[in-house]
């Protein structure tokens, strides 16, 4: 099954295995700290903001038109944020790192 890797506000890492569903799914059943999914992952509320490490951008595509809007109106987004609740695991992301976006 695939990995993802979870970096933390604080520079912890959380390593999920067999990971399956969306990241923010993943990251509520591992723990990982600073991803609420507040909105259950309805693209509504932007507690599961991360950022997609560089190397991995390819292959996970760039925000939707979705996401774009929220990020609009939140503070310290970039080229790399995601809402982790629209980034659904497969094969092709197995090994993903993400950085957990302050909020």
């Amino acid at each position: 099954m695939s990995k993802v890797t979870f970096i933390t506000e604080d520079g912890n890492e959380v390593v999920a295995q067999d990971a399956t569903g969306n990241l923010m799914e993943i990251a509520r059943e591992n723990d990982v700290e600073g991803i609420l999914g507040a909105c259950g992952g309805c693209c509504s509320c932007g507690t599961c903001h991360v950022r997609v490490h560089p190397d991995w951008l390819g292959k996970t595509g760039r925000a939707t038109e979705a996401e774009q809007d929220l990020f609009d109106i939140e503070e310290g987004t970039d080229e790399r944020s995601r809402l982790s609740c629209q980034v659904e695991m497969s094969d092709s992301l197995d090994g993903i790192v993400v950085e957990v976006a302050p909020f």
